[in-house]
C-alpha cells in the first residue's frame, strides 16, 4: 500500500501568502493594548493580498470589487483577531473559510433588493440553478422537471421560482414599449395614501386602548380626540400639567411597544402557517 507524500508547506502556499507564523506567536503572548493592536495591523496588512484575490472570485456578480475587497478585508480582520496558533493550523487554511463566508454573507444578507428569507434565497438559488441545467438540454422546464431534477417538491420550486426576479429590482424609470411617447413604470404607479397609515395604526391600537385604565383613557381622549391641552386636562384631574405630560407619553410608548410586540409575533406565526 503506498501513501502519497503530503506536499509541503512551501509549496502549498501562494505567492500573497507571507511568512508571518513567528508574529501570530507573539501576538498570541501579548495582552490585550496598543502593543498587540499594532501588530494586528501589522498582520492584516500582510495578508490583504490574499483577502482581495479572495474579493475578486466573486466579481461579475453585480457587486463592485472595492465593496468586496472592503468586506473581504473585514473577514481578514476577523480572522487575524480569532486565529490561534496552538491549534496548529497554519493561518491561511484558517483565514481562507472566514473570508470567504463573509463574502457569502455579504451577497447572502446585502445585495437582494427585495429581502426573502433565508430559506427561500436557498430555494432560489437551487431552483436557478436546476432551470440552467435543465435549459442547456434545449427546452424550457415545467415545475415537475426542476421538482424532479432538483428533489425538492413543486410547491418549494414554484416559490423558488417567485423569487427569481427578487435579487434585484426593475427600475422605476424603465420604459414602457419602444414610441417615442412612452411612459417610465413610474407614471403607472399610483401615490402614496397617507390616510392608509393612519387607518391601520388606529385599527392596531384600538383593543390596547381598551384596556387601559379608565382614567388613563380618559385623559388620552381628552387629548387626542378632543383637542384639549395639557393644562386644561391638569386642572381637571386637579394634578400638575408636567404629571400629565409625563403620564400621556409614558402610557404612548407602552402603547407603541405592545402593538411592535404583537406584531412581531404574529409575522413569524404568519410565515410557519
Amino acid at each position: 500500500m503506498s501513501v502519497t507524500p503530503l506536499r509541503s508547506e512551501s509549496r502549498r502556499r501562494h505567492q500573497d501568502a507571507p511568512d508571518t507564523a513567528a508574529d501570530f506567536e507573539r501576538l498570541a503572548a501579548l495582552p490585550a493594548g496598543p502593543e498587540a493592536e499594532e501588530l494586528q495591523e501589522k498582520l492584516v496588512a500582510a495578508w490583504l493580498p490574499m483577502a482581495k484575490r479572495l474579493a475578486r472570485k466573486f466579481r461579475n456578480r453585480g457587486e463592485p470589487v472595492e465593496d468586496l475587497e472592503q468586506v473581504a478585508a473585514l473577514g481578514l480582520f476577523k480572522a487575524v483577531g480569532r486565529f490561534d496558533p496552538a491549534e496548529g493550523s497554519a493561518f491561511e487554511s484558517y483565514a481562507i473559510p472566514t473570508i470567504t463566508g463573509e463574502l457569502k454573507r455579504h451577497f447572502r444578507d446585502h445585495t437582494w433588493d427585495v429581502h426573502v428569507p433565508r430559506r427561500v434565497q436557498n430555494l432560489r438559488n437551487r431552483v436557478r440553478e436546476c432551470i440552467k441545467t435543465l435549459s442547456a438540454e434545449g427546452s424550457s422546464p415545467t415545475v415537475a422537471r426542476i421538482a424532479e431534477h432538483s428533489g425538492l417538491c413543486e410547491e418549494d420550486v414554484q416559490l423558488g421560482m417567485e423569487a427569481l426576479g427578487s435579487y434585484k429590482s426593475l427600475s422605476l424609470d424603465a420604459p414602457r414599449g419602444e414610441g417615442e411617447d412612452d411612459y417610465s413604470l413610474l407614471n403607472y404607479l399610483g401615490q402614496t395614501e397617507p390616510g392608509f397609515d393612519l387607518a391601520l395604526s388606529r385599527e392596531a391600537v384600538k383593543p390596547y386602548l381598551k384596556r387601559l385604565p379608565e382614567r388613563e383613557r380618559e385623559i388620552l381622549y381628552l387629548r387626542f380626540f378632543r383637542g384639549r391641552t395639557q393644562s386644561h386636562i391638569a386642572q381637571q384631574f386637579g394634578c400638575s400639567q408636567m404629571h400629565i405630560s409625563r403620564l400621556i407619553s409614558r402610557t404612548c410608548e407602552r402603547l407603541r411597544r405592545q402593538v411592535e410586540d404583537d406584531a412581531e409575533y404574529e409575522m413569524p406565526a404568519a410565515a410557519a402557517a
